[in-house]
Parts: structure tokens; C-alpha cells; sequence
């Protein structure tokens, strides 16, 4: 198993924060988001990485260097335009190989043991990945994943619309007093990911969507096995939740 992290963007809800460090770089509890998730993959026994830079590319790729302080091996791809998550794994390609990766992006912090918990998932069945869920009553947060009776990946609508979520209950997907499951963006995927990004063409958003990728995966019978998440997750999304996070206990 190796990991990719994608850190390339700029995190311009961070304002000022990130006028000269990528957001991933930014400090918890003293040291960068980008090493909370190094240490914790380490723990769950991967050593092989590959992280995805682009705005101050420079800064993660000094700071980390080959990854020999933290025991592991790093290397580098820069994503030069930024056109969104479905692409963004690709280049990472020729690091992968065969082997199945974690993909995560470089701003969501969890557990430790979260990415032991999904490699156990996956070994748990001959999965083409896994996707990790967060549980929510409100179904106007973002992207939606349904799933079948033994929790795989069944159906996903990315950021739907009021009209979108009428059609889901008509359907029967969204039932009323049920838990809403919402894409949590850590992943496991084998290589197989990359027939489906190839073939990917630019959202209304005029992006590239990794959920696009993912939705051709289960459309055409590659089994994803569902996991949700337990304790802590956290999208570092702006100045005000990495405020609380210093506040808070590791």
C-alpha cells in the first residue's frame, strides 16, 4: 500500500494565511497539517508517498525533502494548472505501479487510526477501493454517497440541488429520519482509478471531478466498500476551524 497526498492548492479561504504557504502547511498544535497526515499513514504501516504540490510547491517539497526524518520515502509531482481532483491523482501514476494507494487530500485531519481501519476494510473483500464516509441529519452539506445492505457504494450525487434532492427521495434513496452519508475524502483505490480519469471531461465547474471517476467506477461493477469514519474529522477549510483546532486536544 503507498499514499498520495494532494496539497497543491492554494486554500484561498485561508486569506492571508496562505500568501506564501500552500494551506497544507499550515500549523497544528506546532506542526504542519501535512505532517499530522504523514505520521498518521506511517502508522498504519505505509512508507511509500507521493505528494501532489503546486501553489509554493517549494515549501512542502524543502520542508519534507525524502522523508527520511519521519522514516519513509517521499517524492514529488507538481500539478501546474489546477483543474480539479479528477486529474490530479494521474500524476502520480507511474509511483503507484500495481499497488493500491491511499488518497487523500492535504487538509483533512483524522485519527491515526482511521488509515488502519481502512486498509482493514479493504482487505476485507476483493474491493476495487474504499471511500469514507462521514454520518449527517442535514443533507445540504455536500456530496452524498448511498449505499447497499453490505455497505458498499451504491450511488453518489456530488453537491445536490434542492430539486436534486427531491428526485433522491422520490427514488427512495433519501429516506426521512435515516443518516445522510457525505463523501469524507479519504480513499482507497487501485490502479484501476486511472481507465475512469482518463475519460473524464470538465464538470460545469469547468473541473476535473474525482467523484466523476468514482461514479464510473460503480456504474460499471468495481466494488467500493464504504467506511465511516469514527472520532475526529476535520476539514481545514478556513481561518476559523483552524482556530478551533488550536484550542483543541490532539
Amino acid at each position: 500500500m503507498k499514499a498520495v497526498i494532494l496539497a497543491a492548492g492554494k486554500g484561498t479561504r485561508m486569506r492571508e494565511l496562505t500568501a506564501e504557504l500552500p494551506k497544507p502547511m499550515l500549523r497544528v498544535h506546532g506542526k504542519p497539517i501535512l505532517e499530522h497526515i504523514v505520521e498518521g499513514l506511517k502508522a498504519a504501516g505505509i512508507h511509500e508517498f507521493c505528494i501532489i504540490t503546486g501553489w509554493c510547491a517549494d515549501v512542502v517539497e524543502s520542508y519534507f525533502g525524502d522523508g527520511s526524518k519521519w522514516g519513509v520515502h517521499i517524492q514529488y509531482a507538481r500539478q501546474i494548472v489546477q483543474d480539479g481532483t479528477g486529474k490530479a491523482p494521474e500524476l502520480a501514476k507511474a509511483f503507484i505501479g500495481a499497488s493500491p494507494f491511499v488518497l487523500t487530500y492535504g487538509d483533512i485531519l483524522v485519527k491515526p487510526e482511521t488509515y488502519a481501519r481502512m486498509i482493514h476494510r479493504y482487505n476485507e473483500g476483493h474491493f476495487s477501493g474504499v471511500v469514507t464516509v462521514i454520518g449527517s441529519e442535514d443533507v445540504t452539506k455536500g456530496g452524498l454517497f448511498f449505499f447497499n445492505e453490505k455497505f458498499e457504494l451504491a450511488h453518489l450525487v456530488e453537491k445536490p440541488s434542492p430539486k436534486q434532492l427531491e428526485e433522491l427521495s422520490a427514488q427512495g434513496w433519501l429516506k426521512s429520519g435515516e443518516t445522510a452519508w457525505y463523501n469524507a475524502g479519504i480513499y482507497i483505490f487501485r490502479p484501476s482509478l486511472f481507465e475512469f480519469t482518463a475519460k473524464l471531461e470538465k464538470s460545469p465547474r469547468d473541473e476535473y471531478e474525482l467523484t466523476d471517476a468514482i461514479s464510473a467506477l460503480i456504474k460499471t461493477h468495481h466494488p467500493l466498500a464504504g467506511l465511516k469514519i469514527e472520532g475526529r474529522w476535520v476539514d481545514v477549510r478556513d481561518p476559523e476551524v483552524l482556530a478551533t483546532l488550536e484550542q483543541q486536544q490532539n
